[in-house]
């Protein structure tokens, strides 16, 4: 029998090899070598997100100017039609059809400037100086209102007209131009009030100063009538006003007529009794007169404290009171004394 070898076919298998760390390490990394250049594609480009904006921004001032331009042009046809439109509408009524053109046409080319310039301040300045003007004529806010509202439709209307056949420029149009025609509206609405505001304050002022004036009764002699309800603003008024006419007056001796005030409470008491102790810091003795019964007795049971405040039942008794302190014997002493200084 021959000898044959026979050979026994191998499968090879395809095993995993686990990778050791010492191999990874040894492997170089899958990415862009240090000095490769970045991507600039995947990054954003920053100028190109900004163009749009600020093109947006150009277009709607270059609308403005276009505006402006056209208002300006037809400035006497819209004029007109403003300020007839205000007199249908009844507003400024006090004022003449001239007085009110003229003021139109003042408001007007303020209006278009603000449109033009952005800028409020001149329409500002002018809407005082017109709020000064009127309202002592006895013109009302919502007269004001009014007519910045009509002009505002006047102007609104004409660029329809002008603009029907072209929608879209119409629209932005009107988006440039309506948030500069709603602030202007309310610049001048509110610089009426404020200047409305101020002059009911001075006339309030002005009324406190009338009810509660400060007399000079002789030299270095005063006296404060107080008529009618007499709150806290009220007492600390008085309070300043008299203060200040002793200062001027060099009053020595002050009489505080009560008589016509009908009810005081706490706060009003107290700022009586601090008018009195002011007074004599600056060096002027006061009297209190006119107290009726229920007043006294309300000072009482508030606790008040009497003790620095001298009282005169009535207002006669209270001066001659007051010229016994300050050396005088009556009218007549005083006239005689007075001669003699002379």
């Amino acid at each position: 029998m021959n000898d044959h070898k026979f050979v026994l076919p191998v499968r090879i298998q395809h095993v995993a090899t686990p990778i050791r760390e010492e191999d990874h390490m040894d492997r170089e990394p899958d990415r862009p070598e240090p000095d490769e250049e970045p991507d600039h594609e995947t990054e954003p480009d920053h100028e190109t997100d900004d163009r749009p904006e600020q093109s947006s921004s150009e277009d709607a001032d270059g609308l403005l100017q276009e505006l402006v331009a056209y208002l300006r042009e037809n400035r006497g046809d819209l004029r007109e039609e403003w300020a007839r439109r205000i007199s249908d509408a009844e507003l400024l009524g006090v004022m003449s059809e001239d007085e009110i053109f003229s003021e139109a046409t003042a408001v007007y080319d303020n209006y278009v400037d603000a449109l033009e310039t952005g800028s409020i301040e001149t329409l500002q300045t002018y809407a005082r100086e017109l709020s000064e003007r009127i309202i002592p004529r006895g013109v009302e806010t919502d007269e004001v209102l009014g007519i910045v509202l009509l002009l505002r439709d006047v102007l609104a209307r004409s660029l329809f007209a002008k603009y029907r056949e072209e929608g879209d420029l119409l629209d932005r149009i009107l988006d440039a131009y309506e948030p500069a025609a709603n602030r202007i509206a309310v610049t001048v609405g509110v610089s009426f009030v404020d200047e409305r505001e101020r002059v009911i304050h001075e006339q309030q002022e002005a009324l406190r100063e009338l009810s509660t004036p400060v007399l000079q009764l002789r030299d270095r002699l005063l006296i404060l009538p107080i008529i009618g309800a007499l709150d806290s603003a009220r007492a600390r008024q008085l309070t300043e006003q008299l203060l200040a006419a002793i200062r001027d007056k060099r009053a020595t001796v002050v009489v505080i007529d009560i008589t016509g005030v009908a009810t005081v409470d706490a706060s009003v008491a107290n700022h009586l009794v601090q008018t009195v102790e002011a007074s004599r810091l600056m060096g002027a003795r006061t009297i209190l007169t006119g107290l009726s019964s229920e007043i006294a007795q309300t000072l009482v049971d508030l606790g008040v404290d009497l003790s620095m405040m001298k009282t005169v039942g009535d207002l006669q008794g209270g001066i001659e009171e007051a010229d016994r302190l300050a050396g005088y014997q009556g009218a007549g002493g005083a006239d005689s004394r007075a001669d003699g200084e002379t």
